[in-house]
Protein backbone atom coordinates (compact mmCIF):
# COMPACT_ATOMS: atom_id res chain seq x y z
CA UNK A 1 0.00 0.00 0.00
CA UNK A 2 1.62 3.43 -0.68
CA UNK A 3 1.84 6.29 1.52
CA UNK A 4 -0.08 8.93 0.26
CA UNK A 5 3.04 11.40 -0.09
CA UNK A 6 4.00 8.90 -2.06
CA UNK A 7 1.47 8.06 -4.53
CA UNK A 8 1.03 11.82 -4.77
CA UNK A 9 4.63 11.53 -6.04
CA UNK A 10 4.62 9.19 -8.86
CA UNK A 11 1.08 11.13 -9.93
CA UNK A 12 3.28 14.34 -9.98
CA UNK A 13 6.13 12.31 -12.02
CA UNK A 14 3.61 10.94 -14.71
CA UNK A 15 2.30 14.88 -15.21
CA UNK A 16 5.76 15.95 -15.65
CA UNK A 17 6.39 13.28 -18.17
CA UNK A 18 2.68 13.73 -19.72
CA UNK A 19 3.32 17.75 -20.40
CA UNK A 20 6.94 17.55 -21.30
CA UNK A 21 5.91 14.48 -24.07
CA UNK A 22 3.19 16.62 -24.99
CA UNK A 23 5.42 19.72 -25.99
CA UNK A 24 8.39 17.11 -27.32
CA UNK A 25 10.66 17.33 -24.36
CA UNK A 26 12.60 14.82 -23.03
CA UNK A 27 11.01 14.45 -19.15
CA UNK A 28 14.47 14.30 -17.84
CA UNK A 29 15.70 17.62 -18.45
CA UNK A 30 12.59 18.55 -15.98
CA UNK A 31 13.29 18.56 -12.16
CA UNK A 32 11.08 18.28 -9.85
CA UNK A 33 12.28 20.49 -6.86
CA UNK A 34 9.83 19.19 -3.58
CA UNK A 35 8.90 22.34 -1.80
CA UNK A 36 9.07 21.39 1.78
CA UNK A 37 7.69 24.89 3.20
CA UNK A 38 5.43 24.28 6.60
CA UNK A 39 6.00 20.39 6.53
CA UNK A 40 8.00 18.95 9.39
CA UNK A 41 10.46 16.29 9.31
CA UNK A 42 8.89 12.55 9.11
CA UNK A 43 6.79 13.51 6.11
CA UNK A 44 9.50 15.53 4.68
CA UNK A 45 11.69 12.90 5.00
CA UNK A 46 8.68 10.10 3.59
CA UNK A 47 9.21 12.40 0.20
CA UNK A 48 13.37 11.93 0.54
CA UNK A 49 13.00 7.83 0.75
CA UNK A 50 10.80 8.00 -2.31
CA UNK A 51 14.39 9.64 -3.89
CA UNK A 52 13.13 13.20 -3.67
CA UNK A 53 16.21 15.08 -1.91
CA UNK A 54 16.48 18.08 -3.23
CA UNK A 55 14.36 20.26 -1.00
CA UNK A 56 12.94 24.10 -1.06
CA UNK A 57 12.39 26.20 1.45
CA UNK A 58 11.06 29.74 1.62
CA UNK A 59 12.37 30.74 4.76
CA UNK A 60 16.49 30.82 6.13
CA UNK A 61 14.68 29.97 9.39
CA UNK A 62 13.12 26.53 8.20
CA UNK A 63 16.05 25.89 6.29
CA UNK A 64 18.15 26.33 10.06
CA UNK A 65 15.82 24.67 11.84
CA UNK A 66 15.11 20.92 9.45
CA UNK A 67 19.45 21.08 8.37
CA UNK A 68 20.65 18.61 10.94
CA UNK A 69 17.25 16.43 11.46
CA UNK A 70 17.19 15.91 7.48
CA UNK A 71 20.85 14.77 7.62
CA UNK A 72 23.40 14.76 4.93
CA UNK A 73 22.24 14.28 1.30
CA UNK A 74 19.83 16.65 0.84
CA UNK A 75 20.33 19.30 -1.49
CA UNK A 76 18.56 22.70 -0.11
CA UNK A 77 17.26 25.11 -2.46
CA UNK A 78 16.01 28.70 -1.14
CA UNK A 79 13.23 29.46 -2.85
CA UNK A 80 11.74 32.72 -1.02
CA UNK A 81 12.90 36.13 -0.52
CA UNK A 82 16.32 36.19 1.10
CA UNK A 83 16.95 39.54 2.99
CA UNK A 84 21.15 40.58 2.95
CA UNK A 85 20.96 39.95 6.71
CA UNK A 86 20.29 36.06 6.34
CA UNK A 87 23.03 35.31 3.71
CA UNK A 88 25.43 34.33 6.40
CA UNK A 89 23.20 31.87 7.94
CA UNK A 90 23.07 29.73 4.52
CA UNK A 91 25.77 29.80 2.08
CA UNK A 92 27.08 27.07 3.29
CA UNK A 93 24.05 25.10 3.48
CA UNK A 94 22.42 25.76 -0.06
CA UNK A 95 22.77 24.71 -3.53
CA UNK A 96 20.73 26.85 -5.06
CA UNK A 97 19.24 30.74 -4.13
CA UNK A 98 16.29 30.87 -6.73
CA UNK A 99 15.39 34.48 -5.42
CA UNK A 100 17.59 37.42 -6.46
CA UNK A 101 16.66 40.16 -7.40
CA UNK A 102 18.71 43.59 -5.86
CA UNK A 103 22.23 43.92 -6.75
CA UNK A 104 23.22 44.76 -2.55
CA UNK A 105 21.93 40.97 -2.12
CA UNK A 106 23.62 39.79 -4.97
CA UNK A 107 26.98 41.53 -3.77
CA UNK A 108 26.00 39.89 0.12
CA UNK A 109 26.26 36.79 -1.43
CA UNK A 110 29.38 37.16 -3.72
CA UNK A 111 31.02 38.53 -0.20
CA UNK A 112 29.92 35.37 1.88
CA UNK A 113 30.35 32.86 -0.54
CA UNK A 114 33.76 34.56 -1.23
CA UNK A 115 34.44 34.27 2.35
CA UNK A 116 33.16 30.34 2.43
CA UNK A 117 35.56 29.59 -0.70
CA UNK A 118 32.60 28.70 -2.82
CA UNK A 119 30.91 29.67 -5.90
CA UNK A 120 27.39 30.10 -5.01
CA UNK A 121 24.76 29.56 -7.84
CA UNK A 122 22.10 31.50 -8.28
CA UNK A 123 18.81 32.29 -10.37
CA UNK A 124 17.18 36.17 -10.90
CA UNK A 125 13.81 36.26 -9.75
CA UNK A 126 11.47 37.71 -12.65
CA UNK A 127 8.91 39.68 -11.26
CA UNK A 128 6.88 38.94 -14.94
CA UNK A 129 3.15 39.72 -14.14
CA UNK A 130 4.42 42.65 -12.60
CA UNK A 131 2.26 42.17 -9.68
CA UNK A 132 2.93 44.72 -6.52
CA UNK A 133 2.43 42.03 -3.91
CA UNK A 134 5.62 39.83 -5.29
CA UNK A 135 9.30 40.68 -5.25
CA UNK A 136 11.57 40.22 -8.76
CA UNK A 137 12.64 42.67 -11.03
CA UNK A 138 11.62 43.88 -14.12
CA UNK A 139 11.38 42.07 -17.09
CA UNK A 140 13.01 45.05 -19.24
CA UNK A 141 15.51 45.80 -16.23
CA UNK A 142 16.73 41.91 -16.50
CA UNK A 143 19.88 42.27 -19.02
CA UNK A 144 21.29 45.05 -16.88
CA UNK A 145 21.02 43.48 -14.18
CA UNK A 146 22.34 39.93 -15.05
CA UNK A 147 25.62 42.48 -16.95
CA UNK A 148 26.20 43.61 -13.21
CA UNK A 149 25.67 40.09 -11.75
CA UNK A 150 28.46 39.15 -14.52
CA UNK A 151 31.18 41.04 -12.68
CA UNK A 152 31.25 38.84 -9.58
CA UNK A 153 33.51 36.34 -9.36
CA UNK A 154 31.39 34.20 -6.94
CA UNK A 155 28.00 33.81 -7.99
CA UNK A 156 27.48 31.55 -11.05
CA UNK A 157 23.99 33.13 -12.73
CA UNK A 158 22.22 29.66 -13.62
CA UNK A 159 18.87 31.49 -14.97
CA UNK A 160 15.39 33.10 -14.28
CA UNK A 161 12.62 32.34 -11.85
CA UNK A 162 9.13 33.44 -11.23
CA UNK A 163 6.47 33.39 -9.03
CA UNK A 164 3.23 33.49 -11.51
CA UNK A 165 -0.29 34.73 -10.09
CA UNK A 166 -2.29 32.43 -8.07
CA UNK A 167 -4.95 31.58 -10.47
CA UNK A 168 -7.90 28.62 -10.55
CA UNK A 169 -6.99 28.34 -14.01
CA UNK A 170 -3.60 27.60 -14.79
CA UNK A 171 -3.80 28.55 -19.05
CA UNK A 172 -4.16 32.05 -17.34
CA UNK A 173 -0.18 31.90 -16.37
CA UNK A 174 0.92 30.55 -20.11
CA UNK A 175 1.76 33.98 -20.77
CA UNK A 176 4.19 34.76 -18.14
CA UNK A 177 6.07 31.33 -19.00
CA UNK A 178 6.32 31.96 -22.69
CA UNK A 179 7.90 35.35 -22.24
CA UNK A 180 10.16 34.00 -19.20
CA UNK A 181 11.52 31.19 -21.89
CA UNK A 182 11.57 34.29 -24.62
CA UNK A 183 13.52 36.57 -22.26
CA UNK A 184 15.70 33.58 -21.18
CA UNK A 185 17.08 33.29 -24.99
CA UNK A 186 17.29 36.85 -25.63
CA UNK A 187 19.59 37.44 -22.76
CA UNK A 188 21.83 34.36 -23.60
CA UNK A 189 22.10 36.02 -27.26
CA UNK A 190 23.59 39.05 -26.01
CA UNK A 191 26.41 36.82 -25.39
CA UNK A 192 27.65 38.31 -22.08
CA UNK A 193 30.54 37.53 -20.39
CA UNK A 194 30.30 34.43 -17.65
CA UNK A 195 26.90 34.53 -18.49
CA UNK A 196 25.05 31.24 -19.77
CA UNK A 197 21.95 30.37 -18.50
CA UNK A 198 19.65 27.21 -19.09
CA UNK A 199 17.58 27.27 -15.92
CA UNK A 200 14.23 28.53 -15.93
CA UNK A 201 12.22 27.89 -12.23
CA UNK A 202 8.52 28.17 -12.92
CA UNK A 203 5.47 26.46 -12.45
CA UNK A 204 4.31 25.32 -8.67
CA UNK A 205 1.39 22.84 -7.75
CA UNK A 206 -1.44 24.47 -9.83
CA UNK A 207 0.55 25.43 -12.75
CA UNK A 208 3.53 23.29 -13.52
CA UNK A 209 2.21 21.31 -16.57
CA UNK A 210 1.78 24.50 -18.13
CA UNK A 211 4.84 25.86 -17.62
CA UNK A 212 6.46 22.64 -18.56
CA UNK A 213 5.13 22.98 -21.75
CA UNK A 214 6.64 26.81 -22.08
CA UNK A 215 10.07 25.56 -20.68
CA UNK A 216 10.48 24.78 -17.32
CA UNK A 217 13.68 23.22 -15.89
CA UNK A 218 12.60 23.43 -12.29
CA UNK A 219 8.89 22.71 -11.06
CA UNK A 220 8.44 23.78 -7.59
CA UNK A 221 5.66 20.89 -6.11
CA UNK A 222 4.82 21.50 -2.34
CA UNK A 223 0.99 20.86 -1.99
CA UNK A 224 0.66 18.26 -4.67
CA UNK A 225 3.52 16.21 -2.36
CA UNK A 226 2.59 17.06 0.81
CA UNK A 227 -0.84 17.66 0.81
CA UNK A 228 -2.59 21.07 2.37
CA UNK A 229 -0.49 23.07 3.68
CA UNK A 230 -0.82 24.21 7.70
CA UNK A 231 0.28 27.60 8.76
CA UNK A 232 0.34 27.93 12.67
CA UNK A 233 0.79 31.76 11.99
Amino acid sequence: MNSSIEQNIIDVKKRINEAALKSGRNPDEIFLLAVSKTIDVPKIKEAVNCGLNSLGENRVQEIMEKYEPMGEGINWHLIGHLQTNKVKYIIDKVCLIHSVESLKLAEEINKRAEKAGVVMDILVEVNMADEESKFGIKPKDCENFIRQLSLLKNINVKGLMTVAPFTENPEENRIYFKEMKKLLIDINNKKIDNINMTELSMGMTGDYCVAIEEGATIVRVGTGIFGERFYNK
